[in-house]
């Protein structure tokens, strides 16, 4: 991946049934743009990395250590390092954008989906 590059150029990864991702990878950071289908569940799952987050479309429901809220665009998270966490996207699915720090090198080895139009920015749009 160069440095400079858009998101159709970034083939996505199968991450659970219904969740791609598309990333943008440093040497201590990972930029993720996920695409969730209707209804898609992420289990619940602990990393050791801090990650954050924001609805860009559709809406979320978040459960993260005792805490669980339904976020729509611009609902935004912050998970610690180590804290069990899990989310469901709404009825009509959603994008969002997770940032993780150390990087998620333990997607390395998830399947990558060939190239495909990102559901987000739209086609053509600004």
């Amino acid at each position: 991946m160069g440095n400079l590059t858009t998101l159709a150029e970034l083939p996505p990864i199968q991450v659970w049934d219904g969740v791609r991702a598309r990333r943008v990878q440093g040497d201590q950071l990972t930029l993720a743009i996920v695409e969730l289908d209707p209804d898609a569940e992420v289990p619940e799952h602990i990393h050791p990395a801090e990650q954050n987050g924001i609805v860009i479309t559709g809406e979320m429901t978040f459960r993260v250590a005792d805490e669980e809220r339904r976020l729509g665009p611009g609902g935004t998270w912050r998970i610690l390092g180590g804290v069990p966490h899990s989310a469901t996207a709404g009825p009509d699915g959603a994008v969002v954008i997770d940032t993780f720090s150390p990087i998620r090198s333990d997607w390395d080895a998830l399947e990558s989906l060939d190239p495909t139009q990102p559901r987000w920015p739209p086609a053509g749009g600004a």
